[in-house]
């Protein structure tokens, strides 16, 4: 009985130590382009509020008289 108690734990033991993996998961995930394009999304709405915010100085310029910047 004391030999089967061994070959029991002992072939547990080695099942769970093989299916443990030393690399990390991918990085990439199905989300992956979705991400990027909010991101693309992100970078062009900071595009867009940047030249707004020129133009409103520019015509805030205009509007007081002042010189062009």
């Amino acid at each position: 009985m004391g030999w089967l108690r061994v070959l029991t734990i002992s072939v547990s033991v080695s099942f769970i130590v093989s299916c443990g993996s030393s690399e990390p998961p991918p990085k990439k995930t199905v989300f992956e382009p979705l991400l990027q394009t909010e991101q693309r999304a992100r970078d062009v709405q900071k595009d867009v509020d940047a030249n707004a915010d020129a133009t409103r100085k520019a015509v805030d310029t205009q509007e007081r008289g002042d010189t062009a910047p």
